[in-house]
């Protein structure tokens, strides 16, 4: 028989190697659905994991793809470490999305670009303005933020399709529920010619950095993992559990809401109905699998902007639905969560007692 028994102390080994193990069982797995599927495992992980790497073109999308990501994942770690569990991020994004095209569509072709900075002000301010919400209602009702936060998703949605369907809606646009294509002026400058990756890659990895100092380097970064840990040893130590959460939420905010200025001025140069790319939910898979280290982050922004290319890729050369990104995204944290299981306990096995 099997048994778990807790560790005297958690293992430093698998704290490390959990998510080196549940990355290799999700591969595992993909063999086993490529194959009840019809599909040739190997060119289904080669879809996967190869076709993202191979070219410097193919590179740039990663990046693309891993930058709001990323950005999402930092401001979440600082709410999980905080023990503020922002589900809403998706929202928060989709605001900043939106108050950023709000900034853009006032541009003309005399507007210089000064407008730049605005917009992604602009996005910051709309994501803790989203943010903000939740904290006020766990602040002054103790009203559950998983709860406030993941139905303001659904909130952030409705205006956005408000906006392209109704008042914002390009009248030149044959129809279609988008805004006008924004003054090339308000793009967001970009790093190397004939590729569409932004500075918006520069601004990511200022984050890491950033974060890095403030968590490990600071004591305010140290306040703010106590003051959501442990609220009563953060009182006995002069630390307030209420600006905790009010700083968790504003910096998750603000980052998600960064990460869709940067998307909407970027890669889409509009705001359309599918602004919402599920960028706010990854970005939780994000934040657990780096281990909320801002350096483990970068790897499992990358690998999880490779789910998303590989179920595009997927959908285009092997026939299989784009929800296939999804079902990796899915097994991954799944995985993950069954592997941690072995940080605080070891597998024993037990004989039977005998009749």
């Amino acid at each position: 028989m099997l048994k778990l028994e807790a560790r005297p102390e958690p293992s430093k080994w698998w704290g490390i190697g959990s998510p080196v193990v549940a990355l290799l069982l999700t591969v595992l797995i993909g063999i086993v659905l490529f194959t009840a599927l019809g599909k040739d495992p190997v060119r289904g992980l080669q879809v996967f994991f190869w076709e993202p790497l191979k070219s410097g073109y193919a590179l740039g999308e990663l990046t693309i793809k891993a930058t709001p990501l990323l950005l999402i994942a930092l401001g979440l770690a600082v709410c999980f470490r905080s023990n503020v569990w922002n589900i809403g991020a998706e929202g928060q994004f989709v605001l900043g999305a939106i108050a950023a095209g709000g900034v853009a569509l006032l541009a003309d072709k005399t507007t210089g670009r000064w407008i730049v900075p605005l917009i992604l002000l602009a996005g910051i301010a709309g994501g803790m303005l989203w943010a903000s919400i939740t904290a006020v209602l766990r602040d002054r009702f103790n009203a559950s933020e998983i709860l406030v936060s993941l139905m303001l998703v659904y909130v952030a949605e409705q205006l956005l399709f408000y906006l392209v369907f109704g008042p914002w809606k390009d009248p030149a646009g044959y129809n279609f529920p988008q805004t006008k294509t924004f003054e090339a002026v308000t793009q967001i400058p970009r790093l190397f010619t004939g590729s569409r990756v932004s500075i918006g890659l520069l601004i990511a990895l200022a984050g890491v950095g950033a974060l890095w100092v403030f968590l490990f380097r600071t004591r305010a970064g140290f306040a703010q993992q106590v003051g959501g840990l442990a609220p009563a040893a953060a009182r006995y130590a002069g630390f307030s559990s209420r600006r905790a959460l009010w700083v968790a939420l504003l910096v998750s905010g603000g980052a998600a809401g960064l990460a869709g200025a940067l998307e909407v001025a970027g890669p889409l140069g509009q705001l359309t109905p599918y602004v919402p790319a599920g960028y706010g939910f990854a970005a939780i898979i994000v934040a657990f699998v780096g281990r909320l280290h801002p350096v483990g982050m970068v790897f499992s922004a990358i690998l999880m902007s490779m789910f998303y290319i590989g179920g595009e890729l997927a959908q285009s050369r092997l026939g299989l639905p784009k929800s296939l990104t999804g079902v990796f995204q899915g097994l991954l944290l799944f995985t993950l969560l069954a592997c941690d299981t072995l940080i605080a306990y070891r597998v024993r096995f037990r004989r039977r007692a005998s009749a």
